[in-house]
């Protein structure tokens, strides 16, 4: 993928710089920029035009093959080993990296506000001007996604789907003992569950660090994980956010299960939801702002009797998180569902989640993303929305 990088280009030129410069890895920005990562920090620099790399002798070869730079260069071609042995790896390092800009008529540059600060300080000892780009231009841009990054997120989302339906089915076949449930006669467990699920992503070329399995009293913290054993007729929350281990692109979903008798309370929260997450989906069209499609959904849950953060700042129970916010190399980026969400463009993804807690009745929480169109949006979640499992 070939991004636009117009309004970058257009960035550097009104700040007065030659370009922009990164000194990192496991940056989606970089990344995103330089079609580029490294297990240790590289140096990207994008002058206008094109994009550069100084990378390791370790690396070099994979960012000719791999990136999409149109120069790279080691840190070796400007004598690093001579420098570093006379004055130290770190003087040597940003000794090269004055030089790597300076051949490539750098004088000036923008940085990101993650940009190291011992670099920055450094260059600036070396008569390079650096100042840091504040409105996270390259986060803007790319929360508008090319039909290559929502295909991108599809393929996660496949395996997202595959994944739920492996936890799914855990709890839909546990036996009820003593209220709890229990597979192969031991108690089912929020880690058991986790580690079905993490299998189930690595068959289908996925990978994450964390997943939320909480039932209970758990589930009504909306980011606790869960841990032990999982409780019969309660609402079981089940949040996956994997990453594709090729395209480094996020899924992201929600579903609430129970196995067992529900009470009413919960009945009567999980239909509010659904009916929220409807209204919050019938909102989303470009043009209209995250805060109004947040709206749609608190309209929903106080009309419905439940408190929100909106009418009860203080609240601790009911509707107490945002409805959604951008997914795409990162599981959280642009833009936002919330009170300060601002107008929604073409070709964003969002999630759309809402939810209600409280630790006497449990958590409840429903998640589907969507791709925002003209006229609506286009769910990218294909699996189903059922509370009581049999």
């Amino acid at each position: 993928m070939d991004p636009d990088l117009s309004r970058l280009a257009d960035a550097v030129e009104e700040h007065g710089a030659d370009g922009y410069l990164f000194d990192g890895h496991d940056d989606s920005d970089q990344y995103y920029v330089c079609g580029f990562d490294a297990p240790d920090p590289f140096v990207g620099l994008y002058d206008g035009a094109d994009v550069h790399l100084l990378v390791s002798g370790l690396e070099y070869g994979r960012a000719e093959t791999e990136s999409r730079a149109a120069t790279v260069a080691r840190l070796g071609d400007y004598n690093y080993q001579e420098r570093a042995a006379r004055d130290g790896p770190k003087e040597a390092r940003l000794d090269v990296i004055a030089a790597f800009l300076a051949d490539h008529g750098v004088g000036a540059t923008l940085v990101p506000g993650s940009f190291p600060t011992a670099t920055a300080d450094g260059l600036r000892e070396r008569d390079v001007a650096v100042a840091v780009e504040r409105s996270d231009v390259i986060t803007e841009i790319r929360s508008v996604k090319t039909d290559e990054e929502i295909d991108n997120v599809r393929t996660a989302q496949r395996a997202n789907e595959a994944a739920m339906r492996r936890a799914e089915e855990l709890i839909a076949d546990a036996e009820i003992r003593d209220g709890v449930l229990h597979r192969d006669d031991e108690p089912l467990t929020s880690e058991f569950v986790t580690q079905e699920i993490e299998i189930e992503l690595l068959r289908n070329g996925c990978a994450l660090d964390e997943t939320i399995v909480a039932g209970g009293a758990d589930a009504a913290d909306p980011h606790d994980r869960g841990s032990g054993p999982l409780p019969a007729d309660e609402p079981i929350v089940v949040d996956i956010f994997p990453r594709d281990k090729d395209s480094k692109y996020h899924a992201d979903m929600t579903r609430t299960f129970l196995r067992g008798d529900s009470s009413e309370a919960v009945r009567e929260r999980y239909d509010a939801t659904l009916d929220a997450q409807e209204a919050a989906l019938d909102t989303i069209e470009a043009g209209v702002t995250g805060k109004a499609v947040h709206d749609a959904v608190c309209d929903v849950y106080e009309d419905a009797g439940y408190p929100t953060l909106r009418a009860d700042p203080s609240t601790e129970t009911g509707f107490i998180h945002g409805t959604g916010h951008g997914i795409g190399l990162d599981v959280h980026e642009q833009p936002t569902l919330n009170p300060t969400g601002e107008e929604l463009r073409p070709g964003q993804i969002v999630t759309v989640e809402p939810g209600l807690y409280d630790p006497d009745v449990g958590g409840i929480r429903i998640e589907d993303f969507v791709v925002v169109t003209e006229d609506g949006c286009e769910n990218l979640t294909d699996y189903e929305k059922q509370l009581v499992l049999d």
